[in-house]
């Protein structure tokens, strides 16, 4: 029987300041639990329900079987009832752009929903890191974790200080491409390896980092819709650049 204090404490890791402090975050449902098994994420506990126990039967972690009701206490989801896992939140070290990649930098993304998106599209077209500005969504939030159906594990996703990684870090000066509603419309580029920018969704690209934009690039507009949310902007971005 799971108790009241750890029920507390798993509560409390909806909050990002308690994710934080305890250098954890939370995993939801079987299937985004069993993907973690094949990463280098590291998995402190994991709880399930009798009927997905099978599941875990293998799994190189602490797993503790728990009640429906027990998990619907100390799930954020409205109908889990198959499992959870505590995971620790990653450091990363290496903080440069790759020179042979896509490099998506996201710049005041607010809503969870929005950044969950762009991983889990980052991810279907091969992107491997995701650098965020420091006013970015929590990566670890747990509806961003949720968005990504999976994807957060495969791509490397980095809160830094974009304007600070553009000045320093930026390899053999590659192309820096910025979505702007007053760009260039194009529907195809040349360049293979490039650096991405997508802005705020109310504001767009922030003054401080647009002037490392080498390419202000807009999506063609054929009706009349004010702006395309930035989730779907970045889906069609990346399949132009990997056309």
């Amino acid at each position: 029987m799971i108790s009241k204090n750890t029920i507390k404490f798993i509560k409390s890791l909806q909050i990002k300041k308690f994710r934080q402090e305890n250098s954890v975050f939370v995993v939801e449902g079987a299937k985004r639990v069993c993907e973690l098994q094949d990463t280098d994420f590291e998995i402190i506990q994991v709880y399930c329900t009798q009927k997905y126990a099978n599941l875990f039967s293998n799994f190189n972690s602490n797993v503790e079987i728990i009640s429906e009701s027990e998990m619907q206490s100390i799930s954020s989801l409205e109908n889990n009832f198959s499992a959870l896992a505590l995971v620790k939140i990653k450091k990363y070290n290496n903080k440069n752009i790759v020179s042979d990649s896509i490099t998506l930098l996201l710049d005041g993304i607010q809503d969870p929903g929005n950044l969950g998106t762009i991983i889990r599209t980052a991810d279907w077209f091969g992107v491997k890191t995701i650098f965020c500005s420091e006013n970015t969504v929590d990566l670890y939030n747990p509806k961003v974790i949720s968005a990504t159906m999976g994807s957060f594990a495969r791509v490397s996703v980095i809160h830094t200080d974009l304007e600070m990684l553009l000045k320093n870090h930026n390899p053999q000066n590659i192309p820096v491409y910025g979505a702007f509603l007053d760009g260039n419309p194009t529907k195809n580029f040349n360049d293979k390896n490039i650096i991405l920018v997508m802005g705020n969704e109310s504001n767009g690209i922030s003054s401080e980092l647009s002037s490392y934009i080498n390419h202000r690039i807009s999506i063609p507009q054929i009706g009349k819709a004010e702006s395309l949310n930035v989730g779907i902007a970045t889906g069609i971005l990346l399949y132009n650049f990997t056309l």
